[in-house]
């Protein structure tokens, strides 16, 4: 045969999702790269949107921290991508999907620094694979930013974040990776309850318990403190909605064959998932609070119920979503205050949405799930509620247990390394100024910072640094120059004042005057042309008595002096 032949014989193998060599790639085609032409478009403008959740969690989170630390969890959120997706470039992938001759059931080995060649046939499925899970790998990182929220050292966080792809590639290789243990038992995770969700809950109760509770957080009890933007962590709420359809419907891989029937299916029991929670976390917070909605009952409820979904989205009917979506919700808004009641201070309540919702969304498979004919999905099995035996139960509750311990365990590990290197608490001093001064000169006018820093003054803390600060909001180039026009206006009446003491004494009529003044190194001219009485009219008004020795301020500045710069 020709090597066109061997090529239409390598695709055509490829679509039936075999395991080949091609003769023009140094690729064996697994599943993960069984795409055609539709279905990578499908995952890679599923890719796009996913990547808007980071906007999401950047609005959620910024809303629940005080102002003074708004622009540095924003700025966290950057990071993620940024060091994240460079690093997850770097090893990560490899470390989930490499297929090297080192590859075990632990990790992957194989596969890193990604750059297939222009030649190599399966150079498109590749690049829209590895698109695919940078997405959820960034979307995983980025959980753990809020429960660290205003008592982290920032440069602590660079160095955590650049490093978090460890914790969370080797278990989503153990669920989604060939070589994967948990993958090989027969483990069912379509869109990430379990590596994405679970994996990042554990991590940020891990990093809220080792960083300790933000100063003064349980001094006036255990109730939630003020949120810096409601409306903010509204909006996070509607984009992570928006992002979370593609997160599930994106997860069938595809749109041909049966795959597009179970993408609507997947964005349907989403949406439904996410009123049950809705439901169920209004009746609490209405019930918790008197009749009144608690707003982050009502978003971190909607929010755990999507997390609950996300495991086996294409898998349940309606009525289940409801199900499980509420059950998800009611352990998420029940969950926050235990965690309180045990000081681990999480701002934003990731330890509970993701966390505790991701264990039930994992475990939910096991109960609920259909089978997807003709997708191989759950590999021909039901939940026990379907008809099936105990055994996808079993293995989904295995699955949870091995994510837990390893997002717990691995990211205390971490981050007692990084402490090691930079802390990876703030000074206390420097919390009270907040992150948004201290980190990134950010420096808002309407949170008392004039007040932190007379109390911090007399304590041995380096406020020169920030005493020029300059705060945001305004033009600093206006505010001097309107202290200047202040400044001649000051001088003028002064000059005002001597003239009409001088028009007493001597009883004179002026023609024109013309005085100079000079201020920090500025000339200010201001003429005066009309006669001693149209300048009273002027100046003091009509109505002014002649006698008074304190006249009024000027009211037509324009007319009477010019101000060169």
């Amino acid at each position: 045969m020709n090597n066109t032949s061997d090529l239409t014989n390598d695709s055509s193998t490829l679509l039936l999702g075999l395991k080949v060599t091609s003769r023009n790639s140094s690729y064996v085609i697994p599943g993960l790269y069984d795409l055609s032409t539709e279905d990578t478009n499908w995952v890679l403008t599923s890719s796009f949107i996913i990547f808007t959740m980071q906007t999401g969690f950047g609005m959620l989170e910024s809303g629940c921290v005080s102002l003074k630390n708004e622009v540095n969890i924003m700025m966290k959120n950057v990071i993620d991508i940024v060091l994240g997706g460079f690093t997850y470039w770097l090893f990560g992938y490899g470390m989930s999907y490499g297929r090297g001759p080192l590859s075990n059931s632990f990790i992957g080995i194989g596969d890193f620094l990604l750059d297939p060649p222009v030649n190599d046939p399966l150079m498109g499925q590749i690049f829209a694979a590895f698109l695919f899970q940078l997405s959820f790998a960034t979307t995983a990182t980025t959980i753990v930013s809020g429960a660290m929220a205003e008592r982290c050292n920032f440069k602590a966080y660079c160095l955590f974040s650049f490093l978090n792809t460890i914790i969370y590639c080797i278990p989503s290789g153990w669920v989604w990776g060939e070589h994967g243990f948990l993958n090989q038992l027969g483990a069912v995770d379509i869109a990430g309850s379990g590596p994405v969700h679970l994996i990042g809950g554990t991590a940020a109760f891990a990093s809220a318990y080792m960083l300790g509770p933000r100063i003064g957080r349980y001094s006036d009890g255990y109730d939630p403190l003020p949120l810096g933007n409601p409306v903010n962590a509204c909006m996070g709420l509607f984009v992570l909605w928006w992002g979370w359809l593609a997160f599930n419907s994106g997860s069938t891989y595809g749109v041909s064959g049966a795959k597009w029937q179970y993408a609507a299916r997947a964005a349907v029991m989403t949406m439904m998932g996410s009123f049950g929670g809705g439901i169920i976390s209004c009746g609490y917070s209405l019930w918790r609070l008197n009749g009144r909605m608690d707003i982050m009952d009502l978003i971190n409820g909607i929010l755990g119920s999507l997390v609950s979904i996300t495991a086996g989205c294409f898998l349940y009917r309606a009525w289940e979503a409801l199900v499980i979506g509420s059950i998800g919700a009611l352990l998420c808004v029940s969950t926050m205050p235990l965690f309180d009641r045990l000081h681990v201070d999480d701002p934003v309540g990731a330890s509970s949405v993701h966390g505790v919702c991701g264990v039930w969304g994992v475990i939910a498979v096991g109960l609920f799930a259909d089978n997807p004919i003709p997708l191989d999905t759950t590999n021909g099995r039901s939940g026990l509620f379907k008809g099936g035996d105990w055994y996808l139960l079993a293995i989904q509750t295995l699955s949870a247990f091995c994510l837990t311990c390893w997002g717990i365990g691995s990211t205390l590990l971490l981050l007692y390394f990084v402490n090691k290197i930079v802390p990876i608490r703030m000074d206390a001093n420097e919390e009270l100024l907040g992150a948004d001064l201290m980190e990134h000169r950010i420096r808002h006018s309407q949170i008392g910072l004039s007040r932190a820093i007379s109390a911090l003054a007399p304590i041995k803390i380096d406020l020169n640094k920030i005493a020029g600060v300059q705060p945001i909001g305004l033009n600093p180039g206006h505010e001097k120059s309107l202290a200047q026009l202040r400044a001649a206006d000051d001088k003028l009446q002064q000059w005002q004042i001597y003239l009409n003491q001088t028009e007493r004494r001597s009883g004179l009529r002026r023609k024109s005057v013309r005085t100079i003044f000079r201020r920090n190194s500025k000339t200010i001219h201001i003429t005066e042309r009309n006669e001693t009485n149209a300048f009273k009219d002027s100046y003091r008004g009509k109505n002014n008595d002649s006698s008074t020795s304190t006249p009024s301020r000027f009211t037509e500045p324009d007319s009477s002096f010019v101000w060169l710069d």
